[in-house]
């Protein structure tokens, strides 16, 4: 999903054919493995393309993500390290993305939570539940999103930009497909008129070769990103390597510029799981009472507070040692 967080970016360029060693850029024109079926005529459009039809019942009962593109673990744990450029000069950034064991239902549907935390320059300024869950068809959704800001000494200070789907208006999108097919028509990730978010993605190209810290990858997939409110504002695009998921994040055009590069992945061990349970378990019942009473109107409406609790209900993958 688009980060709201920061403002455009540079063009970020693509590793084309060659050894998966091989660090040479050239022009970012993509290589298309097959071409698309023409797409059916939808019965409604937006910004984005044919609006995602999201149907509860074609969720499982229990969230399973295995995506190839975009597989979540419950335990994973993956770091995002790069910089960002803006009128203030050049920024370390960090991004920890960690898989829970925990569900929460969200629009009638199980979700699978997930944890960042998004550090600059060693700081931690925001901590942001998010909630995915795959449907039949093995398209990964985006069902909605919890942010809570910190200052310098790690003092709570907003929550701006939560989202529910199915409260105040806030509509789901899909944030990976389940087929990558260059050319079809670009796709909703998420749609909340209430906080003015609405963003869009497409298929850029598949076939991709990319190098990071952790590896080389071939047959990457990379994804172009938007958010039609706010064209000057952000347009990014993501590097997703089969059975890895995102590996890299790049930019397109803008008033600042971002790189990051996936620099660890891991499965966590039951000790350190347990740690990251009873955290993120704390900051959704954070959200919920914060998001009680008069102060809840600030954020997002108070709708985290209409929410149910997240629970344990599935088990992570135990890790190596």
């Amino acid at each position: 999903m688009f980060d709201r967080r920061l403002a455009v970016f540079a063009v970020f360029p693509i590793l084309l054919t060659g050894s998966c060693g091989d660090s040479k850029t050239t022009s970012p024109t993509p290589t298309v493995s097959h071409v698309a079926a023409p797409a059916p005529t939808p019965i409604a459009t937006d910004a984005c393309g044919p609006i995602p039809r999201f149907d509860p019942a074609a969720f499982p009962a229990s969230p399973k993500i295995d995506n190839q593109w975009f597989p979540l673990r419950p335990g994973a744990q993956f770091t995002l390290e790069g910089y960002v450029r803006d009128e203030e000069g050049r920024h370390h950034h960090r991004v920890v993305t960690t898989v829970t064991d925990l569900t929460k239902v969200i629009g009638g549907v199980r979700a699978l939570v997930i944890w960042d935390k998004d550090y600059n320059e060693g700081v931690l300024e925001e901590g942001e539940l998010f909630f995915n869950a795959q449907d039949s068809s093995g398209a990964v959704w985006n069902l909605g999103e919890y942010p809570e800001e910190y200052d310098d000494k790690g003092k709570f200070t907003a929550a701006p930009n939560v989202w529910i789907t199915g409260l105040a208006g806030a509509e789901p999108g899909i944030g990976v497909p389940a087929k990558a097919e260059p050319g079809s028509p670009g796709y909703r990730q998420g749609r909340v008129p209430a906080i003015k978010f609405f963003d869009c993605a497409k298929v850029f190209a598949t076939g991709q070769q990319t190098k990071v810290p952790t590896g080389s990858y071939a047959n990457v997939l990379v994804t172009d990103e938007w958010g039609p409110l706010a064209l000057g504002e952000g347009h990014q695009r993501k590097y997703y390597a089969p059975g890895v998921g995102n590996v890299r994040v790049g930019a397109v055009g803008g008033i600042a510029e971002e790189d990051l590069m996936l620099t660890k992945v891991e499965q966590l061990c039951p000790d350190v799981m347990a740690k990251v349970r009873a955290d993120a378990l704390k900051l959704d019942q954070h959200g919920r009472e914060i998001s009680k009473g008069a102060y809840g109107r600030k954020i997002g409406g108070g709708v985290y507070g209409q929410t149910t609790a997240a629970e344990r209900t599935l088990s992570a993958t135990p890790c190596t040692q």
